[in-house]
């Protein structure tokens, strides 16, 4: 079957939740700046998880450029990668608490899990497109997906120790992705 109905559904999906995010940003109550400044917590929370979805639709996007058709199996690992985007959630619950330690963790469980999950979509495409495909020859070994899931899981309990460490963390592997994958648009290049 074609692939563009679950890039449709998708690409909706990621726009609600960045809806969703902006109409938590609460309006100051006051015209000063430091009425602005209380909500510095919600505002870097929100940054994040913006940068997060960005990050996810762009490689998304790319990965679903790099196939020519999807199965059922793909349409359920997908689905369960959008299940995990319980992202505004754990933004808001993170931002509200001033970056607490278990909202903290929280956070980096509903990233390790749509990590997981872009995982296995990732891998039932290659599995399906086979492994010399563009999207398997592309993807490889998927170090940088492995080590994102391995930073996440140290985060998480990092945080309960440091939760500046276990958020600091977060933005590392934000930063790792923030290019898009290259990978793919090179081997389509070639």
């Amino acid at each position: 079957m074609g692939k563009n109905r679950l890039e449709a559904f998708s690409d909706g999906v990621l726009a609600i939740l960045i809806t969703i995010m902006v109409l938590e940003l609460r309006v100051p109550h006051g015209d000063s700046f430091a009425a602005l400044g209380a909500l510095l917590p919600t505002f870097v929370s929100y940054t994040l998880s913006f940068i997060y979805i960005a990050i996810y639709w762009s490689n998304h996007h790319h990965m679903l450029h790099a196939v020519k058709k999807v199965n059922g199996p793909i349409l359920w690992a997908n689905t369960h990668l959008l299940f995990w985007s319980l992202v505004p959630f754990a933004t808001a619950w993170m931002g509200e608490n001033h970056f607490a330690a278990r909202p903290v963790a929280l956070y980096g469980a509903v990233l390790i899990m749509a990590g997981v999950a872009y995982y296995l979509l990732s891998q039932c495409l290659i599995h399906y497109h086979k492994e010399g495909s563009v999207l398997g020859t592309a993807v490889g070994s998927d170090f940088k997906g492995k080590l994102s899931i391995a930073i996440y899981a140290a985060a998480i309990l990092l945080s309960f120790a440091n939760r500046w460490v276990g958020f600091g963390l977060y933005w590392v592997v934000a930063l790792m992705w923030l290019i898009p994958d290259r990978r793919i648009e090179r081997v389509i290049a070639d």
